[in-house]
């Protein structure tokens, strides 16, 4: 089977439709994971009498479904995304000699039922191999992918096309960036607990949901990017697993500088034609920096030396080849809570950048925390409160 990278939007998404003569349907939900064949039965005698079995008679099953012909229990996995050799076509299948009829599905870690817990080591498995910012299956549950139902050409069949990420805040919201969805209201879907793009073979599932409503800043500016923000309102709750989860959110006004948060998303690892999307969620280790060392970078580039950062913004990255780059848009920025460092806030959302990680500029996150009274009073008009994402109050 060849690897196919998603492709996300444009001119770029309707030539390779075309060049590869596949639906985007297709192509956004083949994600690999066809099962090996058996291999030929041969027999041999052991040294003890036994018959021996040829170690190429086997079937590919998910890793979990065998172990030395068992069931593994405690669902932890070792799997090197770098190894693409063997008779498996997916990474996460293994070669079993003796698959489980019935098997017992890893059970995942115990929920602790707050907002923001971050699987540093994974969920069911855990990958090695990640030399590319690859994040581990589940580290970021909060994470989703924002698509759109478009057509393309003259044919009538509806396609999935990537627009922007997203966080969860509620079971039943979703917080972006307001140039995601500004230009194209109708049509929109997100997709929950997404991890690799190319297969279906994850230990939980995603989960799709159409969204109903549409709520962007009334001070956004499609222009200069003010106000950066959106909520998008989900037509039924998604399900809480643990690969699926919500973030929590910020005090008004909230300070994160100098803290190391995350970014993650599908966007592309470099600026310009020569950029790929991402295949595997990545994620990128960032630093906040205070406003006035972010206007000093800002200012040695093209945005000249009189530029005047905007209030709603925060800066975060300056440190070379690590940045959120072009299809990162919408997806969140997440520093550790100062009072609980396993916990996760969402600091910013992915807004604007100069080129993508190049001279120590950093990138422009809207800031959420200067942001959080507008959330709360959309969330509580909506009847869906503030407790989900306050760190403070969300039930244990």
């Amino acid at each position: 089977m060849s690897i196919i990278t998603l492709v996300f939007c444009g001119a770029l998404l309707v030539s390779y439709v075309q060049a590869q003569g596949q639906s985007l349907d297709e192509m956004l939900d083949q994600f690999g994971g066809s099962q090996g064949s058996q291999g030929q039965n041969q027999q041999g005698q052991s040294g003890t009498g036994e018959t021996a079995r040829d170690p190429l008679d086997c079937t590919c099953v998910p890793y979990y479904q065998c172990q030395n012909g068992t069931v593994i229990q405690n669902g932890v996995g070792l799997i090197d995304i770098r190894i693409k050799e063997g008779p498996c076509e997916s990474y996460l299948d293994v070669c079993c000699q003796a698959p489980i009829k019935d098997p017992v599905e890893p059970p995942p870690p115990v929920r602790n039922g707050n907002c923001g817990a971050r699987h540093p080591e994974g969920v069911g498995f855990r990958i090695t191999g990640d030399n590319d910012n690859e994040s581990q299956f589940g580290e970021f549950p909060w994470m989703v992918a924002i698509l759109r139902e478009e057509t393309l050409g003259d044919n009538p069949e509806k396609l999935n096309v990537y627009k922007c990420g997203g966080s969860l805040i509620h079971q039943q919201m979703v917080l972006t960036a307001a140039h995601c969805v500004y230009a194209a209201q109708d049509g929109l879907k997100i997709r929950a607990g997404e991890w690799d793009t190319q297969t279906k073979n994850e230990v939980l599932p995603h989960q799709d949901r159409n969204v109903i409503n549409v709520f962007i800043h009334p001070d956004y500016h499609s222009g200069a990017l003010y106000n950066d923000v959106a909520l998008l309102l989900l037509d039924k709750p998604v399900a809480l697993a643990d690969n699926v989860d919500v973030v929590c959110l910020p005090e008004q006004d909230q300070v994160f500088d100098h803290s190391r948060c995350f970014a993650s998303g599908w966007g592309k690892d470099v600026f310009g034609k020569e950029g790929r999307y991402q295949v595997i969620l990545k994620k990128v280790e960032l630093p906040v920096v205070p406003r006035d060392t972010c206007i000093n970078s800002l200012r040695q580039t093209r945005l000249g030396n009189y530029f005047e950062l905007h209030e709603s913004f925060i800066c975060a990255g300056g440190e070379q080849g690590k940045d959120t780059c072009k299809g990162d848009g919408g997806s969140p920025l997440v520093c550790p809570s100062p009072n609980d460092q396993l916990r996760y806030q969402q600091a910013g959302i992915v807004a604007w950048g100069i080129g993508c990680g190049e001279n120590n500029t950093p990138g422009v996150y809207a800031n959420v925390a200067k942001l959080r009274s507008w959330i709360d009073t959309q969330m509580n008009a909506n009847n869906l409160g503030t407790d989900s994402y306050n760190i403070h109050t969300r039930p244990v």
